[in-house]
């Protein structure tokens, strides 16, 4: 009896759940519309150090609403990866817009100040390890 009480907790942390919050789910699958979509910001990405990435983060505006794409779009594999609008090139001040998925385009919350923010990070929020940058430059 005593072994089924210990083994209880571990099956209770073994298949809970993480509920993810607003800014941390993931987005639909959504392509910007080529009539109403309008390019403002876009930018490459550099990879750091060890890291093998490739594509471009593309801000566009369609509809009152500002979303990222990113555009062509390879990078190396890790654990736990985030999207990030940044105010600098480094993780200290930003919005998690969602979790690095196969989906490319993940909305901007509109109570962001977008003109603050000029990079787009992948990060890796477990081992707080930086993997890519992208400086937004006006189009």
């Amino acid at each position: 009896m005593r072994k089924k009480l210990y083994l209880l907790p571990f099956f209770l942390l073994l298949f809970s759940c993480e509920i993810q919050g607003d800014l941390t789910q993931d987005d639909v699958l959504y392509l910007p519309d080529p009539q109403t979509a309008k390019l403002k910001y876009q930018g490459a990405f550099l990879p750091t150090s060890g890291i093998n990435v490739s594509g471009e983060a593309k801000i566009y505006l369609e509809n009152g609403q500002y979303k990222l794409e990113l555009n062509n779009f390879n990078i190396s594999k890790g654990p736990d990866l985030k999207v990030y609008l940044s105010k600098s090139n480094t993780p200290n001040d930003f919005v998690n817009l969602g979790n690095l998925t196969s989906l490319t385009t993940y909305s901007i919350p509109y109570q962001v100040d977008f003109l603050a923010y000029k990079y787009v990070l992948i990060h890796c929020q477990q081992y707080n390890h930086l993997f890519a940058v992208a400086e937004l430059i006006q189009n």
